[in-house]
C-alpha cells in the first residue's frame, strides 16, 4: 500500500481507441517529495496526472494515491489531492477573493477559517493587491498562482501539477518554483510535477522519471541521472568555415560526435583527452576557433540518450 501521503502506481496502462497513451508504467512518490514528471508533448504525462487524480480510469493496472486506490476510493482520493492542471477552469467575472471564497465553501470551509484561509492564500501566492480584481484582468501569471491557491485551499497532502508555468514569463515562474519548493520542504506536501522544461525539473526535483511515448525510460536524481551520462561535451565552431572537416577530425580523436550548433562541432569525451589536450591537438593542426565551449552533463544529455531525440518543449523555449 501506498505510504498515507505518497503515489504508488503498478502496470499502470491507458488506452485511447487504437492508441496505447500510457503503456504499463510504475511509479513510487514518497511523502514530502517533489517528483518531476518530464516528457514532451503527448508522451503521456497528462493523461497519467489524469488517471492519479481520478479524472480518467486506468485501463490495466493499480494506482492509490494518499493510501486510497484511485478506481475504488475515488473521493477519498479527491479528499486527499490539490490539482492544479493545463488549463486553470477560473471564471473571468469573478474577483480572486470571490474564487477563494466559493473554493473554499465548496470544500466546507465557511466563516473566519474561510477568511483567514483566503487571506493566507491570496498572500502566499502574491495577490493581496489583486484580490478584488477580476480576474479577466489578470496576466497569465497572476492566473497561475490564483489557481494553485485554489489547489491548495482544503490543505491537501498531495499537490497535482500539470505542467504549471507553460507560458509564463522567467519572473513569474521564478516565484512559482519558490512556493512549490516551500510547500514541500515546510508544509510536507508531495509534489507530482509534470513539465517540459528541463531547468524546472532540474531545479525543484528530488528525483525525476523521463517518460516518453507512454514509457519511463529512466528516473533517479537530476545529479544521478546525469551522472549516468557522465562525460562532457567539447564544442568548437571555426574562424573559417572551410576548417570545419579538419576541425572535425581533430576532435574525433577524443569522443563521439554530437549534436553542435550550426556551423560547429561537438563531441562527448570518451576519456582520451580533456580540454586541455584538444587546445594542443588543435593548436599543433594550425586550426583556429572563434568559440571553444566545455558543456557540463544537462538533463538534456540524459534526455537525449535515453530518448534519442531533444525535449521539445525546452526547444520552444530556447526559440
Amino acid at each position: 500500500m501506498a505510504a498515507e501521503h505518497g503515489i504508488e502506481a503498478q502496470s499502470l496502462v491507458r488506452d485511447f481507441k487504437n492508441v496505447r497513451a500510457v503503456q504499463g508504467i510504475d511509479l513510487a512518490v514518497a511523502p514530502g517529495e517533489i517528483y518531476g514528471f518530464l516528457g514532451p508533448n503527448g508522451a503521456g504525462k497528462s493523461t497519467t496526472v489524469h488517471m492519479l487524480t481520478t479524472l480518467l480510469p486506468p485501463t490495466s493496472g493499480m494506482a492509490r494515491v494518499a493510501g486510497f486506490d484511485v478506481v475504488k476510493d475515488g473521493p477519498k482520493v479527491r479528499a486527499s489531492i490539490g490539482a492544479a492542471l493545463q488549463e486553470a477552469a477560473l471564471d473571468p467575472w469573478l474577483t480572486g477573493r470571490e474564487h477563494i471564497r466559493l473554493q473554499s465553501a465548496l470544500h466546507g470551509i465557511r466563516g473566519r477559517e474561510q477568511t483567514v484561509r483566503g487571506n493566507e492564500l491570496l498572500t502566499r501566492v502574491g495577490l493581496t493587491h489583486a484580490a478584488e480584481r477580476k480576474v479577466q484582468t489578470y496576466s497569465g501569471g497572476m492566473k497561475r498562482r490564483l489557481d494553485l491557491a485554489l489547489a491548495l485551499v482544503h490543505r491537501p497532502s498531495i499537490l497535482f501539477l500539470d505542467e504549471p508555468t507553460t507560458g509564463l514569463d522567467p519572473q513569474s515562474r521564478s516565484a512559482l518554483w519558490m512556493e512549490v519548493s516551500r510547500l514541500a520542504r515546510e508544509d510536507g506536501v508531495t509534489v507530482f510535477l509534470t513539465t517540459q522544461y528541463l531547468e524546472e525539473a532540474d531545479v525543484l526535483a528530488n528525483r525525476v522519471g523521463i517518460i516518453d511515448r507512454g514509457l519511463i525510460v529512466a528516473e533517479g536524481t537530476p545529479d544521478a541521472l546525469k551522472a549516468q551520462i557522465g562525460r562532457p561535451t567539447v564544442e568548437a565552431a571555426p574562424r573559417e568555415p572551410a576548417q570545419l572537416g579538419a576541425l572535425t577530425a581533430v576532435l574525433g580523436r577524443f569522443g563521439e560526435q554530437t549534436e553542435a550548433a550550426p556551423g560547429a562541432i561537438a563531441v562527448r569525451l570518451d576519456g582520451k583527452g580533456d580540454l586541455a589536450d584538444v587546445v594542443r591537438a588543435l593548436d599543433a593542426e594550425g586550426l583556429n576557433v572563434q568559440n571553444l565551449q566545455l558543456h557540463a552533463p544537462s538533463l538534456d544529455d540524459v534526455f537525449l540518450a535515453k530518448t534519442g531525440h531533444r525535449l521539445e518543449g525546452d526547444e520552444q523555449a530556447e526559440e
